[in-house]
């Protein structure tokens, strides 16, 4: 199937250069990639229930959202067990490290990914049943 995007014309360029430089033959085919990692990371957010352990970072412009931010970050407290936080001139990066129930974790990823300051949300989750399985 076809179909069009509309892509800025450096973020255009930063792709095609890293599928180049992996050997991949064709835009095509990149893109087809990054769509499947991306059904993957959601499907997995969206999957799991019960209590789980988690990372989120994320980047924003600090003059933009900081109020916002901290507030969604006192109303998730129950979750959020660490915050790290970098500043890079009016960028910042911030991870924070979560444990509660995926669907309140989820819930705050949901809130952070909605501010149009906010670049990325990534999520990592540890599995206990896959580290309970790997230490028998």
């Amino acid at each position: 199937m076809r179909t069009s995007l509309n892509i800025p014309q450096e973020v255009l360029e930063s792709f095609d250069t890293t599928w180049q430089d992996e050997g991949l033959e064709s835009r095509s085919r990149a893109v087809r990639e990054a769509i499947h990692e991306y059904i993957e990371r959601h499907t997995e957010l969206e999957e799991l229930e019960g209590p789980v352990v988690a990372a989120l970072a994320f980047d924003y412009e600090h003059t933009l959202v900081i109020g916002e931010l901290h507030t969604i970050q006192h109303e998730f407290e129950e979750v959020i067990s660490t915050i790290q936080h970098m500043h890079h001139g009016e960028w910042c990066l911030e991870t924070l490290f979560c444990q509660g129930s995926a669907a309140r974790i989820r819930e705050l990823v949901y809130r952070l990914r909605d501010f149009d300051a906010v670049g990325r949300v990534n999520v990592m989750f540890l599995q206990p049943e896959l580290s309970t399985e790997q230490n028998d």
